[in-house]
């Protein structure tokens, strides 16, 4: 037997140290998911924490099927994504092309020196739903369709919402690594 099936088994029996190494062994991993969703660090230990309590209640229902780091990622991003739904109100846009259009023009900066925490960063300061669907599908890989379904808006305003977060990216991480390079020169 694996050694994730015996803790997972240990879990299921209620073992309390058995818990405890599963939390320890995946928290790190699973928080940054977390924190990939949320709008600051408390609400990413909220997410955690709710998260955690789910995949100990759901255990069983794992088939030792696929990546278990895999299926607990999963219940992290409901997670967040129920949270989500919970904290904001989603406005469904049918027709994508009724959407004013915005400025996606690449400025051609240098982001090379852009560290991976600058960018996390700045994806966590975009508008939650942009953020929620500029994760799901730049670092998911959920198709606008599955987003659609999951956030219960149309596929046209996950397309939209995910345009106006690159938008947004970009201006961002332009501002930033010119300041950056101002005070480096300066």
């Amino acid at each position: 037997m694996s050694e994730i099936k015996k803790i997972i088994k240990g879990c299921l029996a209620g073992d309390r140290r058995d818990q405890e190494l599963l939390y320890r062994r995946h928290a790190s991993k699973l928080y940054a998911v977390c924190l990939q969703y949320s709008g600051n660090d408390e609400e990413g230990r909220d997410i955690l924490q709710e998260g955690f309590i789910k995949i100990f209640e759901n255990l069983e229902n794992y088939k030792h099927e696929g990546s278990f780091e895999g299926w607990m990622r999963r219940i992290m991003v409901n997670t967040a994504l129920e949270k989500y739904r919970s904290k904001h109100n989603l406005y469904r846009v049918d027709d994508i092309d009724q959407i004013p259009e915005m400025d996606a023009e690449p400025d051609n900066q240098d982001y090379a020196g852009l560290a991976a925490n600058d960018l996390l960063e700045i994806i966590r300061e975009l508008p939650p739903k942009y953020r929620v669907v500029f994760n799901l599908y730049a670092i998911e890989g959920y198709s606008h369709k599955e987003i659609g379904t999951m956030m219960k808006i149309s596929e046209g305003t996950s397309k939209s919402n995910l345009s106006r977060a690159r938008v947004i990216l970009q201006r961002r991480v332009g501002s930033y690594t010119g300041i950056k390079k101002r005070a480096a020169n300066g």
